[in-house]
């Protein structure tokens, strides 16, 4: 049976993300074909340098049609950066303070450059709205990002005044596990440039962090 053309359904009446009717399997598709698209072409010329137009071709639709899902650049890069952040707080909301401190730190930084690994365009696309100023995630990243990452840094705090890892500011130490992980991701051409053919980033990253973190956290 021939598939059905991706752009082959009914218009529907308004906006998939805001019907209330079911969707069909075709408007999925497209819907999903739509993000990864704006995926792509998010993470590679930012926000600002983005077009619908850019969007519809890589997406295999027409700019119309594509407005039938998501009436702005704005709607379909704010729906990408929300999941995307649901995302990427994941691995630190499973770090447990009944865990062995260490374990549980080593295996946050090792998920963070697993996700570079795996999601490095979703990596530059979070990147680049904090570079132009977090305008569309100023208010999330100043609630749930911070209410996370103070409830975990108070884990921290607490491991270090137990004597179960080293003196270390929490803040901080959260912070340079973002840098030296989504680093692979943000700056991959620069990274594969200079260590050149032969080399896994990730790989050859997973052994110098974990004995860089080992060092830094040993009592």
């Amino acid at each position: 049976m021939p598939s059905e053309p991706m752009s082959a359904d009914p218009m529907p009446a308004e906006p998939a993300e805001t019907s209330a009717r079911p969707l069909t399997r075709i408007q999925k598709r497209n819907i999903e074909a739509i993000l990864d698209a704006a995926l792509e072409v998010f993470s590679a010329q930012g926000f600002r340098g983005a077009t619908l137009d850019q969007i519809a071709t890589a997406a295999g639709l027409s700019k119309p049609n594509l407005l039938y899902y998501f009436p702005s650049k704005e709607a379909i890069h704010l729906e990408l950066l929300s999941s995307l952040l649901d995302d990427w707080l994941a691995p630190l909301r499973e770090m447990r303070a009944e865990g062995e401190p260490r374990d549980e730190i080593m295996r946050y930084m090792r998920r963070k450059l697993e996700m570079s690994r795996a999601m490095p365009r979703e990596s530059r696309l979070f990147a680049n709205e904090i570079l132009q100023g977090a305008p569309r995630m100023g208010g999330t990243l100043a609630v749930e990002l911070k209410v996370l990452v103070d409830e975990k840094a108070a884990i921290i705090r607490g491991w270090s005044a137990a004597g179960k890892i080293a003196p270390v500011d929490p803040h901080h130490l959260i912070f340079s596990i973002w840098a030296l992980t989504q680093h692979y991701a943000d700056f991959d051409v620069q990274v594969r440039a200079v260590l050149g053919p032969g080399h896994d980033p990730y790989t050859e990253a997973e052994r110098f962090l974990d004995t860089l973190f080992d060092r830094l956290l040993r009592p």
